[in-house]
């Protein structure tokens, strides 16, 4: 049986048939329906998936999905029909939203499948036929024609001016040109230039290959394979919620049952108890902890989308503000994925060794026509007009030349190859229309690039007589001229001149610019020259550099993600010298290392995992690799952030902790698996997804602070009354609140507040913290200080409350009453503090979160209404509260808001006195 792990690329076309026991005329029908049931169809093959009931049933062993639960069945029990609806709709959300996300993730290798050729045309017994692609065996040749996708893994035995598009595959945009010879050496994936591969597709040219491999035994298939593989954990704030919904719902229901039993014994009746308890529980559980979390991340999703990120998965926001490493690709997400001519060498008057001799630089990015030139060593500007050399070098570039730029709408957009289209671009920069020099120099005839030649050649009508144009490698250009154009003339081309161009273009490489010669020259008005003829003999014009130039806004981001001690690591498919370029001028590669996908190969698992967090170049990488950088990333402890386009990113972004796929160039594959789907591919908008799960992520700890602060506060309440009251002089067997007051004290505080603080704008010096780390929970000690300290401050203001107001002759019910008021108001202040942890609300800005001043408006006219509307006065204990009442219950209520300002105030002071 023959195995695609055989390093075809190394062989001969001859070897390569002979290995897979074909011919160049292809299989006999016979033998590929013999091979078939060998070796089966060419598709990718589904792993057996979790049926769609169990991926439901598996939703309901969340630990808080039980609790909440638990607390319809208690809601409906106390009577609370509302409650009991309201909690249910929680858990449908919950639910049906953990359902949908885990069924989605089961369909990802259908958009794989999607990517496939459906049809094929093949050599069956020297016979070309059509045939459905799934049919294709190892050894069968098959057609390549422009427009056809790719089959299967193949090795090429033929190609003319083949070209393949494989950024599905390999991620860079610019497609390869194809071969037939053999290579030398090891070689990756995106070097590979005498092979095909499935899901990939032919841009220009033609040609034949022998397939080598087909399904699962495909690249294609190997990702596939991969990605069933790979199985996503579960995020730091989920595995935190599921802990602390189990030990708070554990406590909460332990301490209910034994106050309510002591309650009993202290002179109560069972029944009275048992609502009494079952209230209780129902308060201390924070029930509306999931909806409240949800909506927190949903509003995150929602200001995402405002900065270019569409959120596929909740948990995705929160996992973003635990990021320690994001994983960039390069072109079009670091770059502009827009090729630039950044310097052009012209030969000058001065001699040959003159340093900084004809070298021009050019300003303006990207397709916008706009730019000037200038000399490199003064920066003189240099006019075109006034410059025969440059005006002829833009003339020739544009002219020989297949693509064109468009304004759409705006935006200039170009058909074409990319390297091309730069060409255009800077000749436009130079006032130099496409459109009017096509006009001025009809093109009559064309010499297409090939694969052999590295050069394109163009001849065009001039008023002076026919002339032909040509481009291509720049030893290739230089090795056919024998003039060169200086000072406005044609000078024979010397050994100076040639060790003089040889030198900028070695230098122009080595500064990772793509380089390109141009030359010209004169024919005959007859057109009778044969191709040799026209490509010899030419007169040397200059060179260009260009680049896919980094995005503006990018340097900027990387120095924001230092400063959140976030590290950028580019993994691209594009060559070392290039990738190494861009990471330094992004200010990416600094103390660092730089390595290659073949370097990658030679390093041992327990080397690259201690080498893995220093490393921030990864260059010509292959799918595999990929997934070794997240996957040693993760082993380290990090939280990974990995972004990708192509089919070949898929196995990574499933198994990295937030996968981000391209918006506009990403493949259906990456989208289905990502967490985030960035519309803008920019890596900045990546950065701005962080700020925003940091920040939401603070906004759930700020809540979670407020909400249980407040429930342990009223478990505190009744259960020193009721263990200890005799002991601070109360009269025995009164509680300081009823159970009605238990679930309105509930109703009003767990909900609109609550939520009003996942609204909280992001606090400023947010992306100036440390991430916090992968395993650390919600809880950090600070959090619990404060959920400790204020729960008791809570209690300690109503319990002296409820005291004060018995010491001061109020009736049992009235001191319940205003008891339940002050409780209430001490939750209002708590919900102030609450919108920072860290900073004085004052120095936030006091009004700054106006939903959840509403919030507070809206639930102190719930209680004016228990309190001076007669007929709920008898239901909720409540009587009409005096001026002296209210300036009593806000006097000792608003203690939490100064006690907590000058904790804020001390612990700054402390911090400055460190530094």
């Amino acid at each position: 049986m023959i195995k695609n792990n055989c390093q075809w690329y190394k062989l001969s076309t001859e070897e390569t048939v002979k290995a897979l026991n074909s011919s160049n005329t292809g299989l006999t029908v016979d033998e590929a329906q013999k091979r078939l049931q060998e070796y089966g169809y060419n598709e990718l093959v589904k792993k057996k998936q979790t049926p769609a009931i169990v991926l439901l049933l598996k939703q309901f062993a969340n630990f808080l999905i039980i609790i909440l639960l638990f607390a319809v069945v208690l809601s409906a029990v106390l009577g609370e029909t509302v409650d009991a609806v309201v909690i249910l709709i929680i858990v449908v959300f919950a639910v049906t939203l953990g359902f949908v996300q885990e069924y989605k993730a089961e369909k990802s290798l259908e958009a794989l499948k999607k990517m496939a050729a459906a049809m094929v045309s093949v050599l069956r017994g020297n016979k070309e036929i059509s045939i459905d692609a799934k049919e294709l065996v190892p050894g069968d040749v098959f057609i390549i024609r422009t427009g056809d996708k790719i089959p299967a893994d193949a090795r090429i035995i033929s190609a003319v001016n083949l070209k393949v598009d494989e950024a599905a595959l390999t991620g860079e945009s610019v497609s390869t040109n194809k071969i037939s010879e053999p290579l030398k050496g090891e070689t990756a994936i995106g070097d590979r230039k005498n092979m095909v591969f499935m899901g990939t597709a032919a841009v220009y040219g033609r040609g034949m290959a022998i397939v080598t491999g087909t399904g699962m035994e495909t690249e294609f298939g190997q990702i596939a394979d991969a990605l069933q593989k790979v199985e996503r954990e579960t995020t730091p704030l989920q595995k935190n919620l599921d802990s602390v919904g189990k030990w708070i719902a554990i406590g909460a229901l332990a301490l209910c049952f034994v106050l309510a039993a002591i309650g009993v014994t202290r002179g109560h009746t069972i029944l009275e108890m048992l609502i009494w308890g079952v209230s209780l529980a129902v308060a201390a559980v924070p029930e509306s902890l999931p909806a409240v979390v949800t909506i927190c991340l949903a509003i995150g999703m929602q200001r995402m989308l405002k900065r270019n990120s569409l959120i596929k998965k909740l948990t995705a926001v929160e996992t973003l503000g635990c990021t320690t490493f994001i994983c960039s690709d390069k072109t079009g997400t670091l770059t502009q994925d827009q090729m630039t001519v950044r310097q052009i060498y012209i030969p000058g008057k001065e001699s040959p060794d003159s340093k900084g001799e004809g070298l021009i630089d050019v300003s303006g990015t990207g397709y916008e026509p706009k730019g000037s030139f200038h000399f490199h060593s003064t920066k003189t500007i240099v006019v075109p007009d006034k410059n025969k050399e440059l005006s002829l070098l833009l003339r020739a570039g544009s002219l020989c030349n297949d693509s064109s730029l468009e304004l759409t709408d705006g935006n200039y957009t170009i058909k074409g190859d990319p390297t091309e289209a730069a060409l255009v671009v800077i000749a436009e920069k130079a006032g130099l229309s496409q459109k009017d020099l096509s006009a001025q120099f009809p093109r009559i005839r064309e010499i297409p690039f090939s694969s052999e030649t590295k050069r394109m050649t163009t001849v065009h009508k001039s008023p002076e007589g026919n002339i032909a144009y040509a481009k291509g490698a720049s030893e290739i250009i230089l090795n056919s001229c024998k003039y060169i154009f200086i000072s406005g003339k044609e000078e024979i081309l010397t050994s100076e001149h040639r060790e003089k161009i040889r030198a900028v273009a070695h230098q122009m490489a080595n500064d990772a610019l793509r380089v390109l010669g141009i030359s010209y020259k004169k024919l005959s008005s007859g057109n009778t020259e044969k191709d040799s003829e026209i490509e010899h003999d030419m007169v040397f014009i200059g060179i260009t550099g260009m680049i896919d130039p980094p995005r503006e806004e990018v340097k900027a981001a990387i120095a924001l993600c230092n400063k959140a001690h976030i590290k950028s690591v580019m993994i691209t498919g594009d060559h070392k010298l290039t990738a190494m370029a861009i990471a330094k001028e992004l200010g990416l590669l600094k103390h660092g290392m730089a390595l290659s996908g073949e370097e990658l190969d030679k390093i041992s698992d327990e080397e690259f995992n201690n080498l893995v967090e220093k490393i921030e170049v990864y260059a010509r990488v292959s799918p595999a690799h990929k997934l070794r950088v997240v996957t040693a990333l993760e082993n380290r402890g990090n939280v990974v952030a990995m972004t990708g386009d192509g089919v070949n990113d898929a196995p990574a972004l499933k198994k990295a902790d937030i996968g981000i796929a391209m918006g506009k160039t990403g493949t259906d594959v990456t989208r289905e698996v990502a967490d985030i789907i960035l519309l803008d591919d920019n890596f900045a908008s990546i950065v701005a997804a962080v700020e925003e799960g940091r920040g939401i992520f603070s906004n759930i700890k700020k809540f979670l602070a407020y909400m249980l602060s407040c429930n342990i506060g009223e478990v505190l309440l009744m259960a020193v009354v009721i263990l200890f009251g005799t002991f601070l002089g109360l009269p025995a067997g009164i509680i300081p609140l009823i159970a009605i007051q238990i679930l309105f004290v509930n109703l009003v505080t767990d909900g609109l507040p609550a939520i009003a603080l996942a609204l909280e704008p992001i606090e400023k010096g947010t992306m100036h913290k440390r991430p916090r780390g992968k395993t650390e929970s919600i809880f950090n000690r600070g959090v619990l200080f404060y959920i400790i300290v204020i729960g008791i401050w809570t209690a300690g203001v109503s319990l002296f409350t409820f005291k004060w107001a018995l010491g001061k002759g109020y009736s049992v019910n009235d001191a319940q009453g205003l008891c339940f008021i002050s409780l209430m108001l001490v939750q209002f202040f708590n919900a102030i503090n609450c919108r920072s942890l860290d900073s004085s609300v004052f120095k936030i800005g006091f009004w700054g979160n106006k939903w959840l001043l509403l919030a507070i408006g809206f639930s102190t006219s719930m209680i004016l209404a228990v309190v001076y509307i007669p007929a709920l006065h008898t239901i909720f204990n409540t009587y009409y509260l005096g001026l002296k009442d209210w300036i009593f219950a806000v006097s000792v209520s608003s203690t939490v808001f100064v006690i907590v300002e000058i904790g804020k105030l001390v612990r700054g002071l402390y911090k400055l006195r460190l530094k």
